[in-house]
């Protein structure tokens, strides 16, 4: 009932449309009633009686019904479809906006195919339902009417005629109730089988590399399978029903040929009057025919809106405050105050416990430690990508909960570790956060970031266009151009996330000189693994299993000779003594 009332609000806007739609329906189906009692004043009036100066005024009824008809008929059709798709179109961008809204635990529990899938194929069978559920209403009035015309003809071939009522309502209930189930099995295997082969072609480097395409494909296969299974499945299901309806449809056929013919041979009806029952009758019959189809539909539609629904109903964990703090002078001081993290889909895993560091505005906080120590974790609470569930952090002494969220990311320029390009030219890549700034702007960043030089070497410089997720280029291509995405920004403060890991020792040195030169007073945070990343920052943090075990400068963690010595010596001098030095 709530993805229901969900649907509404986008259907509500084109509520009147539909109204006039529905209408036009019934005035175009009404009409269709006009030709079968026409031809029955033909048979009795025109053809028994020869009263032949009355067949003029038969044809203009017939030709004239037939054109009003057809040409209303285009009317409501293109209303419909057109209604449809601007529903579509505003469902779509409605759910892709709260797609983007959503928080990273969110995104984490997702696969990309599945959401893809409730973009395309559910959204396809809302939008079929939405142009067509007229022929439900079509279908009603065309049984109704029929079933009328029939009782107004001969009282007792309406009665016979309306014997099947029954036996089609059981019927329709049983199948309602029992694809239902089908077409939830279709959906998730199709989720199933999108997820995959979106999985594959992202990774099809990974599995060349591997020789792995044998059992990639075998692994299609049983995914692929799977949707043909729950496909015939559900098939199986209504066809099962389908037939029934035929068979109820033409037992109508049956009765009237048997109770018309000898009530005609009987003289209790006319000859005409029969050939007027006869036309009814597909007006009776066709409603039955469809009612498997319709109910199948109707299924379809119901499954895709509940699918739908059910991957944005729940608000993001993370939203913009009451009251939000924006607008500030952002200095870029930044303190944690016992913080601890522990995700919410483990509850088991404390990845930050009692974690407490400060740094002033326009200094540089380097983070080091082993991959899982928490190092990135640190910085996606201070960005909001997760909320810590204890301890405080604020910047420039606020709580960060209390500030714009999008204001708080808006002046916080990162260089993620896993580097993302767009399928976009260099420049577009690079101009993200500022899609209007000049070309002279990106020129300054990309110089900053040392990508400049590799940049002009291509053939068509920054208008090169970069494939999707930045193939073509290599590791250290990919990273100078997300530093300098990130330094365009001139943010307050700058986050660098294992950003040179693919730079030589003296690319390296070089960006870390020029970002000593950054016209804006800024504070650095540098996530690396390599000490020679982070061995001028005034404060360096080295965290192990969620804790911090070492802070101070470089050289005051040398002097400790503890685990940060350890690290250096095994990068920059000898793995035995620094082993005994350590000891």
């Amino acid at each position: 009932m709530e993805a229901l009332k969900w649907f509404y609000s986008f259907f509500k806007p084109y509520k009147k449309r539909y109204i006039l739609g529905l209408f036009l329906v019934t005035i175009a189906t009404l009409l269709s009633f006009v030709n079968p009692y026409v031809i029955g004043i033909f048979v009795d009036d025109v053809i028994k009686e020869q009263n032949y100066s009355f067949l003029k005024y038969v044809l203009i009824g017939l030709l004239g019904s037939t054109i009003i008809k057809t040409s209303i008929r285009w009317i409501y059709l293109v209303l419909f479809e057109k209604c449809s798709q601007d529903i579509l179109y505003n469902m779509r961008e409605g759910v892709y906006k709260k797609f983007l809204r959503k928080d990273f635990m969110f995104f984490n529990q997702n696969q990309t195919g599945d959401l893809m899938s409730r973009q395309i194929g559910d959204m396809d069978a809302i939008r079929h339902f939405s142009a067509t559920f007229f022929q439900y209403y079509e279908a009603i009035i065309y049984f109704v009417f029929a079933l009328i015309m029939c009782f107004t003809v001969n009282t007792k071939i309406g009665m016979y005629m309306l014997t099947v009522l029954p036996f089609t309502l059981i019927l329709a209930m049983f199948q309602f109730k029992h694809v239902q189930k089908g077409f939830e099995r279709i959906r998730d295997s199709f989720s199933a089988l999108n997820s995959y082969v979106q999985e594959n072609i992202s990774g099809n480097r990974m599995v060349r590399a591997f020789s792995k395409e044998d059992y990639e494909i075998e692994r299609f296969a049983e995914k692929n399978e799977n949707y043909r299974q729950s496909q015939l499945e559900a098939t199986r299901v209504w066809s099962n029903y389908v037939p029934i309806f035929e068979f109820l449809s033409n037992a109508l056929t049956v009765v009237l040929m048997f109770v018309g013919g000898k009530m005609a041979v009987d003289g209790q009806i006319t000859a005409g009057d029969l050939i007027v029952v006869y036309n009814y009758l597909w007006m009776l019959n066709y409603p039955l025919r469809m009612s498997g189809w319709y109910i199948n539909d109707t299924q379809r539609f119901l499954t895709s809106l509940d699918k739908i629904y059910k991957s944005i109903k729940d608000e993001p964990s993370i939203s913009k405050p009451e009251n939000a703090i924006s607008n500030l002078n952002l200095e870029g001081n930044i303190e944690f105050k016992n913080v601890c993290y522990v995700p919410e889909d483990d509850k088991n895993l404390d990845i930050l416990k009692d974690v407490s560091f400060s740094i002033k505005a326009g200094q540089t906080l380097g983070i080091i430690g082993a991959t899982g120590a928490g190092k990135s974790t640190i910085v996606n609470l201070l960005c909001r990508f997760y909320d810590s569930t204890g301890g405080d952090i604020t910047i420039d002494g606020i709580p960060i909960k209390n500030v714009d969220l999008y204001w708080l990311r808006d002046n916080i320029g990162m260089a993620m570790q896993d580097v993302f390009l767009f399928s976009d030219t260099i420049e577009g890549n690079i101009a993200y956060g500022e899609p209007e700034c000049d070309f002279e702007k990106v020129k300054w960043a990309s110089k900053l970031a040392g990508a400049d030089d590799f940049i002009n070497q291509m053939p068509e410089g920054y208008d090169t266009i970069v494939g999707e997720r930045g193939v073509g280029l290599s590791g250290g291509q990919k990273q100078r151009i997300s530093l300098a995405r990130a330094l365009l920004k001139q943010p307050s403060i700058l986050i660098l996330d294992d950003t040179t890991s693919a730079l030589d020792m003296e690319t390296e040195h070089i960006i870390q000189e020029n970002l000593k030169k950054l016209d804006k007073k800024c504070t650095k945070i540098l996530i690396a693994y390599r000490i020679s990343s982070i061995m001028e920052a005034d404060t360096i943090l080295v965290l192990d299993k969620g804790k911090i075990i070492e802070q101070g400068t470089h050289k005051e963690l040398l002097d400790k000779k503890g685990y940060y010595y350890n690290v250096f010596y095994h990068q920059y001098g000898d793995f035995r003594e620094a082993g005994e030095l350590n000891g």
